[in-house]
């Protein structure tokens, strides 16, 4: 069972993302909103997410962490306001 294959649309900010992986990392959902998250490592976001799977539909994504995606998952990043 190769499941990686499979693209699913994750939500970002309302914004629909093709996703072609099982799961996604913090840095990942970060930069789909903020294009230039790479060149601003300083900048600090809160990164929530829900309908996830069933053991964890929703929490928090920390920085360096990672979560198992799945169609239709909603995530939410904001700038913590850290500079």
């Amino acid at each position: 069972m190769v499941e990686d294959k499979k693209i699913i649309t994750i939500i970002v900010e309302a914004t629909p993302h093709e996703w072609p992986k099982s799961e996604i990392t913090y840095a990942e959902v970060v930069t789909l909103e903020v294009p230039n998250y790479s060149q601003h490592p300083e900048l600090t976001y809160s990164v929530k997410y829900k309908n996830g799977h069933g053991n964890k539909p929703e929490g928090i994504l920390p920085p360096g962490g990672s979560v198992k995606v799945k169609e239709g998952m909603v995530f939410s990043v904001s700038e913590t306001g850290q500079s």
